[in-house]
């Protein structure tokens, strides 16, 4: 069984983050998102300053660059406020930045999901492996996962968002 600590709200979770990462890092409060197995810090960097008339391509460059450095610059200093969060909140710890319209996540867990398919959900599998979409049925599986997440995003964040008012809730209810 987890402890509390893994069980902590995601306004502690960020708030633990904000008081520990360097001021300096980012352009605004980090994003912090949490599932069962994860915690996923997201900073802003500021842009690079570029010529008025740089082109498209250049400019992102720029933006790449930026973010790479920032990834290779901060390594040591992220890899151990990491390992408090890790033990603090009993979640693997990820980072990302978005620099512009740009967004670099980096060092994300890959987490094993078991589901049970019937035939029919198979063969769709099996279609899109035999098409050379996917490499495998797991390639397949996490291509329709992205799929349903980048058609249904509203109707995915209405859910959330009502799970999230679900738990706060039963936070309000009767203790046991």
């Amino acid at each position: 069984m987890s402890s509390p600590a893994a069980h902590r709200p995601p306004d502690l979770v960020a708030a633990w983050f904000a008081g520990r990462l360097p001021d300096a890092w980012f352009t605004e409060p980090v994003a912090v998102v949490i599932d069962r197995d994860e915690v996923l810090v997201v900073g802003r960097l500021a842009e690079p300053a570029l010529p008025a008339g740089t082109s498209a391509d250049a400019r992102e460059v720029a933006l790449a660059t930026r973010c790479r450095a920032f990834r290779d610059e901060t390594r040591e200093h992220r890899i151990r406020i990491a390992a408090e969060a890790e033990q603090r909140f009993e979640r693997k710890v990820s980072w990302g930045v978005t620099c512009g319209d740009r967004e670099e996540l980096f060092t994300t867990a890959s987490v094993p999901v078991m589901t049970r398919l019937r035939q029919p959900e198979r063969r769709v599998l099996d279609t899109l492996v035999d098409a050379g979409v996917a490499r495998s049925r797991s390639d397949a599986l996490a291509w329709c996962v992205r799929l349903v997440g980048r058609h249904q995003g509203e109707w995915i964040d209405q859910l959330r968002s009502a799970m999230t008012q679900v738990e706060q809730v039963r936070a309000t209810g009767p203790s046991a």
